[in-house]
């Protein structure tokens, strides 16, 4: 099972007399080569993503995922493991939360942007000011794990 992690001293979603939408559910795949995490970015936003998205009625986690790495990056998903879950600001959603499950595993092929992405990059802690709020936890925690660069 997934662990999740602590969202940065922000109330849980759905709680307290401020309680908004369900928050955005999503998936995502985490993927380190060389002390760097892939991350994309599609075309119209300023910032970056890991690679993944939101399920489509009657997909699970991993089946999603599969579909989002083949339609953004052009991948074949293997294996995938679900690994942590993150809970932030939904990046560009005027508040709302996100919910997104993180996922580790293989994929056949090399990340080539498909046709709602805008650039692919490899990206160490030192870029986290070019990232989503979601992406940046995930840099943070990889960089404590010994798994990306700090810089």
């Amino acid at each position: 099972m997934a662990e999740r992690a602590e969202p940065t001293e922000r109330a849980e979603p759905g709680t307290g007399p401020e309680a908004g939408p369900a928050p955005l559910e999503s998936v995502a795949w985490v993927r380190v080569r060389d002390g760097r995490l892939l991350a994309v970015r599609t075309r119209g936003r300023d910032a970056f993503y890991l690679p993944g998205g939101k399920l489509e009625p009657g997909e699970d986690g991993p089946r999603a995922l599969a579909r989002e790495l083949s339609e953004e990056l052009g991948l074949a998903a293997a294996a995938m493991s679900e690994s942590f879950v993150i809970e932030d600001e939904a990046h560009g959603q005027g508040g709302r939360r996100l919910r997104m499950t993180c996922y580790t595993g293989k994929a056949d092929g090399d990340p080539v942007p498909g046709r709602e992405i805008a650039e692919v990059a490899w990206l160490t802690a030192a870029e986290a000011d070019r990232c989503a709020p979601a992406l940046r936890q995930v840099l943070h925690r990889l960089v404590a794990e010994g798994r990306v660069r700090p810089a």
